[in-house]
């Protein structure tokens, strides 16, 4: 049997979640896009030159050791540096889009939090012990964000706003599925990865005919014997070159995971700094609204929560479309138009004067002052992400060059 072949069967143990698999194409060369979709690429820097001793496997090996790991219990802190080169414009742009654009919930909303992870530095304390219950806490300058799942009940709230979000998910919700366990409660807490065992499955799960992947050396991972996993894209096209990912020795939890661009350079951070292993206190999940807290009760799933879209069908939130497959996989999204102006009882004269605007921003106008002009509309350009405008009014995202995504929407 072929490397291929013994690799598409790993593939094939996760083929009871088609819809996951389709969001894993979707979300492994996306980063957050205006009015289409987000996604996270995670890259950590490993340790050192001479990685501690162990036994020899196969590549075919290690990735079945990640991606069968059972650990269901795990505590640590998180880091994650992010270099995509993603524009501020942009990335508000994004926070609105993934938002569902809602404005008056997106201080709590956990998706548009996120886009905050896709520059600079963060920290993270994660808890997690099995599919229905997590916790991931965010905390800089002086202010913090929490994310929490505990059984049906799951809450999100901003300490900078003291906004908090509330969602119900149904008794059954998550354990239709086999083993008892549904997609909702296999997916990640935040609709996009927080930890590396998130960030690596997206990757991992790529199919063997468009992914390389061997074991290349071992490093030691907040203080874990570790391999190092090489992944690369078979496909040309693709501004992704190299995805690292290190797997503990011991239990096959990924413990970091390394993107770099097709130029050789690092775009993203995330790996443990510290990881423990233990089963957290119970009483880590719980949570109670802070007092003069505003709550937004919403039943879990709502406007398209956590739903990604299969490939070639739309998503319901702005019709974003999957076109192609791998690597060179990309989205594809009606441009919004902009919001009809809210009503403002102070007079526009005033809104000069102050240097404030009652206006929403046009999402096309914005998109075009940002990009250059190429044939069929505008490109946007960050170290991974290519963002094409078209002439008609479509956005198409990926990871990928000018060319696929020109392809993808049909320009001669």
């Amino acid at each position: 049997m072929s490397a291929t072949e013994r690799l598409d069967m790993v593939e094939q143990d996760f083929a009871h979640r088609p819809r996951r698999r389709a969001a894993v194409r979707a979300l492994v060369p996306v980063g957050v896009i205006a009015a289409a979709a987000s996604g996270i690429g995670l890259v950590p820097a490993l340790a050192s030159d001479s990685g501690p001793n162990l036994p020899s496997l196969t590549a075919e090996q290690l990735v079945a050791k990640a991606i069968g790991s059972d650990v269901q219990s795990l505590s640590g802190t998180v880091k994650v540096s992010a270099d995509l080169g993603v524009p501020t414009q942009l990335l508000g742009a994004a926070d609105g889009a993934v938002g569902g654009g809602h404005g008056s919930r997106a201080g709590a909303d956990p998706t548009a939090k996120l886009t905050e992870l896709l520059g600079g530095e963060h920290t993270l304390q994660v808890a997690v012990d099995g599919p229905d219950h997590q916790r991931v806490g965010l905390i800089e300058n002086l202010a913090g964000y929490e994310l929490v799942r505990n059984g049906d009940q799951v809450w999100a709230w901003d300490s900078s706003s003291n906004q908090a979000l509330h969602l119900t998910a149904p008794k059954d919700a998550g354990r239709s599925g086999e083993h008892g366990h549904g997609e909702a409660g296999k997916a990640p807490l935040t609709g996009a990865p927080t930890t590396p065992q998130e960030a690596a499955k997206l990757f991992l799960g790529q199919s063997a005919a468009t992914t390389s992947v061997t074991v290349d050396g071992t490093a030691t991972v907040a203080g874990q014997k570790a391999y190092e996993l090489s992944v690369k894209p078979k496909q040309s096209g693709s501004t992704i070159g190299e995805v690292r990912i290190a797997v503990d020795a011991d239990n096959g939890v990924p413990l970091a995971v390394v993107v770099q661009a097709a130029d050789g350079s690092k775009v993203l951070d995330v790996h443990f700094s510290s990881v423990s292993f233990a089963k957290p206190a119970a009483g880590t999940f719980d949570f109670k609204a802070p007092k003069g807290a505003k709550v937004t009760e919403r039943p879990a799933g709502a406007d398209g929560q956590h739903k990604q879209p299969e490939a070639g069908a739309p998503s319901g939130r702005n019709d974003v479309r999957t076109i192609g497959e791998g690597w060179t996989t990309v989205l594809s999204a009606k441009l919004p138009s902009a919001p009809a102006p809210k009503p403002d009882s102070t007079s526009g004269a005033d809104h000069r004067k102050h240097g404030r605007s009652s206006l929403p921003q046009d999402p096309a106008a914005l998109a075009k002052s940002l990009g250059k002009k190429v044939d069929g509309g505008s490109l946007i350009s960050t170290k991974v992400l290519n963002v094409l405008i078209t002439d008609d009014g479509r956005v198409l995202a990926g990871a990928v060059t000018l060319p696929v995504l020109q392809n993808a929407a049909g320009v001669k």
